[in-house]
């Protein structure tokens, strides 16, 4: 079930996501880099986001490794100040459609968490949930999606936490002024 600001905030998210990966696909405007992550930036509307693509991927079948086609894995910290995201909005697509009403496990350092899906992409429930991740990222090395397709895959995406906080921080001082 999706929580009615999760509901709410999703056209919001889709949007927001969906336009952070095209940008990101087109767009010379990564603005910084650190480690494993990025800070990109769009100006109308005015949007900035650090993001990662999974060191490791395991996609399963009735327990067996399996090859797929997955579309971009992205793991995404953004803000979309004129759309009211103005703390870290954490946002996962798994390069698939995710299975209608799945959820996806967030695993930092052992410390678990739940995304809800809409089709290719996948948020936290509310503000304080960002919020909750955002800070388990920071103290984390590691973070660990697991969600299943909507063809019944299991995936497990390991995306490396190595300058989260850097890029995070800095996404946010870009969309502050």
């Amino acid at each position: 079930m999706i929580l009615p600001f999760a509901r709410s905030m999703a056209a919001v998210i889709a949007l927001a996501a969906a336009t952070a990966v095209a940008a990101q696909q087109e767009s010379t405007n990564r603005v910084a880099a650190q480690t494993d992550w990025s800070v990109f930036t769009e100006d109308d509307p005015k949007e900035c986001w650090a993001v990662t693509r999974p060191k490791e991927t395991v996609n399963t079948r009735d327990g067996r490794v399996v090859a797929v086609r997955r579309g971009d894995i992205l793991l995404f910290a953004f803000f979309r100040p004129e759309a009211g995201v103005n703390t870290p909005q954490i946002t996962f697509t798994g390069g698939y459609p995710f299975a209608s009403g799945s959820t996806v496990t967030v695993d930092i350092d052992g410390t678990e968490f739940e995304m809800f899906t809409e089709g290719e992409w996948a948020w936290a429930a509310s503000p304080s949930d960002d919020a909750k991740i955002v800070t388990a990222m920071k103290r984390g090395s590691a973070a660990v999606l697991t969600a299943r397709s909507s063809r019944g895959t299991v995936t497990k995406d390991t995306f490396s936490l190595l300058g989260f906080t850097a890029m995070i921080e800095d996404a946010e001082n870009r969309c502050a002024g």
